[in-house]
């Protein structure tokens, strides 16, 4: 078994094996799962202590679960939130009342801070560039990428055209890609939990020399190197889920300064844009009439 793949989350394994344990191990069990984003900070004494047995009580439920040491356990439970596994526990202390938006918030600001201190001018001003200059754009996002994908493709298909978003719904990849001009700029979405064909896209889209900007969690360092920007979210919250605010953020960010550099060819797209919504009736009328 491997200590690290997400695969064998140890929550799980403890749900799966709980009634074969005996009485001294269910309550390091019980510990574990009320506190499972805290597990990495822990040591074996700690949850011996905490959970008021020995131990000798604590490694034999490790090693009954299948892990070398404890060692192997903090290194399983950091990976799991590397890989953006939802873990919560009791000790998420959101707060109550007023108290968990400030947490909130605080957390949400620290993200988008950490994304616009990893910005240069030069390197955003080369983004901008390819976005406003490619012939087209492709945009490709899975699972929890698709939404920032359709987002910033509905975003810079207001003020450009020939922005597209790949593969088409229940489609392959393989025929968009036949198809693809080289000069067309591929925008990359990649959060964490991502497709295993993720890793292979990246290396295909290098090997045909595609200008590639990626866009993701800071598990994408790996791709640095094979892609031709690279633009970091983080993702963290005070609790198990991923928040998307700043990944949300940069695309407001990416479409307005494309907006403001082909200003006028945008203005004239967006009016038209407009112009067809009311041909259309598409949209609701927020005026405030009746």
């Amino acid at each position: 078994m491997s200590e690290t793949s997400p695969q064998t989350h140890i929550g799980r394994r403890l749900q799966q094996h709980f009634t074969e344990l005996g009485p001294q191990e269910r309550r390091v069990a019980d510990f574990i799962l009320a506190h499972l984003e805290d597990l990495a900070v822990y040591s074996a004494a700690d949850l011996s202590r905490l959970s008021g047995v020995s131990k000798a009580t604590v490694t034999r439920l490790f090693k009954r679960l299948g892990f070398d040491d404890f060692k192997a356990v903090k290194a399983h439970a950091r990976q799991l939130r590397h890989y953006g596994v939802p873990l919560a526990s009791q000790s998420d202390a959101l707060g109550e009342g007023i108290e968990r938006f400030r947490r909130h918030a605080e957390r949400e600001q620290q993200n988008l801070r950490q994304c616009l201190e990893r910005l240069t001018p030069v390197l955003f001003d080369e983004v901008i560039r390819a976005l406003d200059e490619a012939p087209a754009v492709a945009v490709i996002g899975y699972r929890n990428s698709y939404p920032v994908g359709l987002h910033l493709r509905q975003q810079l298909m207001q003020a450009r055209g020939s922005v597209h978003l790949l593969p088409a719904p229940n489609q392959s990849l393989a025929e968009e890609l036949v198809e693809l001009d080289p000069g067309t700029l591929i925008v990359l979405i990649g959060f964490r939990r991502r497709p295993r064909l993720f890793e292979t896209l990246v290396g295909v889209l290098a090997a045909r020399e595609q200008r590639v900007l990626l866009i993701g969690d800071p598990t994408t360092a790996k791709y640095a190197d094979q892609v031709t920007w690279r633009l970091e979210c983080a993702l963290e919250t005070i609790s198990a889920f991923d928040s998307y605010a700043s990944a949300m953020s940069l695309v407001s960010l990416l479409a307005n300064a494309m907006l403001h550099r082909r200003l006028a060819q945008g203005r004239a797209r967006i009016g038209e844009v407009t112009e067809l919504y009311q041909e259309l009736d598409e949209l609701a009328d927020f005026s405030g009439r009746p």
